[in-house]
């Protein structure tokens, strides 16, 4: 009889099953309606999680609670939303017109409701990668709060260690703390967290705001005090998804709506029909591309642009944003601040109206004078939404008019798995994770165009992956080291190829040769200790590299030699 072979997987093979499961579980819930979290139905996500270890959430699987990790998810989650037993994830379904007042995180475009002490509702409007962001980082918090649960309580009874009450007793004080109340309250916070006072202290004005400097502690209170009751009372967190949000998820009613917008703001002013080139950027690189310099070659005279934009990204410099914004209105640009729900702003450049001296580009050699349509960034799958949404012909009754678009340009932040922040990435493919899709493409912008300006690029396939807080090590080597040969990943390249390779060559609704244009600059590197999102974000170091992609994507456009 033939000897069975001991097959073990390996890492990268376990946190890829265990990314699976995180993804068809997620779906599941969602169809079912309601889960409790910490409760048995909400146990296959939290094996998942603990299996997989994201870099992200660090010490995750350790007795002691992850710092950095929680101040990433705090700043994408709502205010008060650690003090809320019931989490409500519904569609647009009129809250903004009532009394309560709209939160949204620092880091998270979503609107927020606190329904009452108990309850939070967050809109989910950009499909299904918001619900997988936000029950991953749900699920992470809730796992945090169990650690802090063990460390504190003594017995079922209820009883707590004396760390705990004195926690208890800074937590709920309204009063301005003094130095020395501080760090006592920091001494025991950090006996709760199973941290040194050291990291406790490092870690503490990161959780603050304005309104609440001390809200660290308010945040380890209520986490480990909802825990607790759990265990005392039985009184679990729940999570619900609404009707409304279940019926309405997958049916593009958002993308339909601001791709409409688009459209008829291109015909109320005469563009439907001109040459289009979309970019996917954010809502400054193209217009202080195309205006700052000239506008502000006064103020500047002898620096060099990158120093301007560099200044112009500053949170103190808005009158000078205000000073390019008002040239770029009154010289073809037309701002389209998002209505439909996707939280994706627009810009329409009509090139017809620029004076082309008095822009970065005075020696564009363009015909039939081409419209820009730049769009902020989409969320994961939201970007097929998007895409293919506006890709489509614009109807009016009877009448049907395909859009002439010439080209799709997508520049977007990334994590790299070769290099640091701020370096650039060239891809020639999107792999989507955990899928067999995959979209090789002819991309217009290569390597060579970038090198020799102080920046190291790369250039290969890139992965779409599900959610940047579900990646690994293990399985980030896997994708790097094996012939995949990954450069890095991010979250929505393969849905815009999906949705344009569709309109071009199934539907035929745009040109079959489309130009694709695809760059990104590095946010973070995690498979780098300390260099994940969770170690902060990139500051001006992501000014050059944004504005040198979004320059030779211009410069394409504009037939530069």
């Amino acid at each position: 009889m033939k000897d069975i072979k001991n097959i073990s997987r390996s890492r990268a093979q376990e946190s890829s099953a265990a990314i699976e499961r995180l993804y068809i579980t997620m779906r599941h819930l969602f169809n079912r309606g309601f889960y409790k979290p910490m409760g048995v139905s909400g146990e296959t996500l939290r094996e998942a999680l603990l299996s997989l270890r994201p870099e992200i959430y660090g010490s995750i699987a350790e007795e002691k609670v992850e710092l950095n990790g929680l101040l990433y998810v705090i700043e994408r989650l709502p205010v008060g939303i650690e003090q809320c037993r019931y989490i409500n994830l519904t569609s647009d379904e009129g809250y903004a017109n009532s009394h309560f007042k709209a939160i949204v995180p620092p880091k998270r475009r979503r609107n927020c409701y606190r329904i009452d002490d108990e309850q939070m509702n967050i809109e989910i409007t950009r499909g299904r990668s918001d619900i997988y962001d936000i029950l991953t980082h749900l699920t992470f918090i809730f796992i945090e709060s169990h650690k802090i649960k063990n460390r504190v309580l003594i017995d079922d009874e209820g009883l707590v260690s004396r760390d705990w009450q004195k926690l208890e007793q800074f937590a709920l004080q309204t009063k301005k703390f003094t130095q020395v109340e501080r760090e006592v309250a920091m001494s025991h916070v950090s006996s709760v967290l199973g941290r040194t006072f050291a990291e406790v202290q490092d870690i503490y004005d990161g959780f603050a705001t304005t309104e609440a400097p001390e809200r660290f502690l308010q945040i380890v209170y209520w986490l480990g005090k909802i825990a607790i009751e759990e265990i005392v009372d039985n009184n679990k967190r729940t999570i619900t998804f609404s009707p409304i949000l279940r019926e309405r998820l997958g049916h593009h009613i958002y993308g339909e709506i601001w791709a409409n917008n688009i459209k008829e703001t291109l015909s109320a002013n005469n563009l439907l029909e001109r040459p289009i080139h979309i970019i996917s950027a954010n809502m400054h690189s193209v217009m202080n591309s195309v205006f700052a310099p000239a506008v502000l070659a006064t103020k500047y005279k002898g620096k060099e642009a990158f120093q301007i934009y560099e200044d112009l990204s500053g949170s103190n410099n808005k009158d000078l944003r205000k000073k390019v914004e008002d040239v770029a209105l009154q010289h073809g640009m037309i701002s389209l601040p998002d209505t439909s729900g996707t939280n994706i702003d627009v810009q329409i450049f009509d090139t017809a109206k620029f004076d082309w001296k008095k822009t970065a580009f005075p020696s564009a050699a363009i015909k039939d004078k081409p419209v820009l349509i730049v769009m902020d960034y989409a969320f994961g799958e939201q970007a097929y939404e998007t895409i293919d949404e506006l890709l489509k012909p614009y109807k009016v009754g009877k009448t049907k008019t395909l859009l002439n678009v010439e080209s799709v340009s997508i520049m977007g932040k990334a994590g790299i798995l070769e290099g640091g922040k701020g370096d650039i990435m060239i891809p020639n493919a999107h792999v989507n994770e955990g899928t067999a899709d995959n979209y090789p493409f002819e991309n217009e912008l290569t390597k060579e165009m970038f090198e020799g300006n102080g920046i190291p690029v790369f250039a290969g396939p890139m992965i779409t992956v599900l959610g940047t807080s579900l990646q690994n090590r293990e399985l980030l080597k896997f994708f790097y080291e094996s012939t995949w040969e990954a450069i890095g990943l991010e979250m929505e390249g393969s849905y815009y190829q999906k949705a344009i390779q569709s309109a071009s060559r199934i539907r035929r609704s745009i040109n079959p040769n489309v130009k694709v244009r695809y760059a990104y600059y590095a946010s973070d590197n995690p498979l780098e200790t300390g260099s994940t999102l969770a170690s902060g974000g990139l500051g001006t170091t992501g000014v050059k590299p944004t504005y040198l992609i979004t320059i030779k994507i211009l410069e394409q456009i504009f037939n530069v030699k």
